[in-house]
């Protein structure tokens, strides 16, 4: 008997959540409930982070003439991404890859200056500090989904430029906008994969037993 394990309906929950999380997009209006933009953060600040150094940085952008600042920054990198697909331009042209103008709330999250004397766990991986990020924001990214609440993370961005506009100090580097809100609707599917870009690759292609076969796994295309 494990004294440790959840219910099985909690195990459900948790489970469920995973599956049904979803990069957002499409926004309704409409606020946060009071409270949950703290709580997404306090579930962030939870996260694992390598040698407890806890590298994750939030910047709320609420001041609607900084949040347009942040848009385009958004938009010159959407076009400068567009003009790099030659072969799907006018494809990718057409998706809708923020909401940084209709989303409830915006952050920006940063590594945090100084990071270099932190080398535990990071001596052969300095990456570490990313990875460390990225566990936090999942951590929002699936109470957001259990409050049905939108998420989306935005990577088309110049971080120079952010920093800037967010006058950062050397050293801090800006890795996400979350874009969170009231949203109409979960979709059933990620978007990319509904609309071809990609798919979900099979278990057999990404788990290996005991070392790296020959031939093994499918490469998604790189666009």
């Amino acid at each position: 008997m494990n004294d440790f394990r959840y219910t099985d309906a909690d195990v459900a929950a948790v489970a469920r959540v995973i599956e049904e999380r979803r990069d957002i997009r499409h926004f309704v209006p409409g606020a946060l409930p009071a409270g949950l933009l703290e709580r997404l953060v306090v579930a962030a600040h939870h996260g694992p982070s390598v040698g407890y150094m806890q590298p994750w940085r939030f910047v709320r952008i609420a001041a609607p003439e900084r949040r347009e600042a942040l848009w385009r920054i958004v938009e010159a990198e959407r076009q400068r991404t567009g003009a790099a697909l030659s072969s799907r331009n006018e494809e990718f042209m057409t998706l809708k890859i923020e909401g940084v103008r209709e989303a409830a709330e915006v952050l920006v999250v940063a590594l945090m200056p100084d990071r270099e004397p932190h080398i535990f766990g990071r001596r052969t991986l300095p990456e570490m500090d990313v990875a460390s990020v990225a566990c936090a924001i999942q951590n929002m990214w699936l109470l957001a989904r259990a409050e049905g609440i939108g998420l989306g993370w935005v990577s088309f961005f110049d971080p120079e430029a952010v920093a800037r506009l967010l006058e950062m100090p050397a050293g801090a580097r800006p890795i996400a906008i979350l874009c969170i809100g009231p949203v109409a609707e979960f979709p059933p599917a990620p978007l990319l994969e509904t609309l071809g870009w990609g798919k979900r690759l099979p278990l057999g292609d990404v788990l290996f037993e005991e070392r790296w076969p020959q031939g093994a796994g499918a490469t998604p295309k790189a666009y």
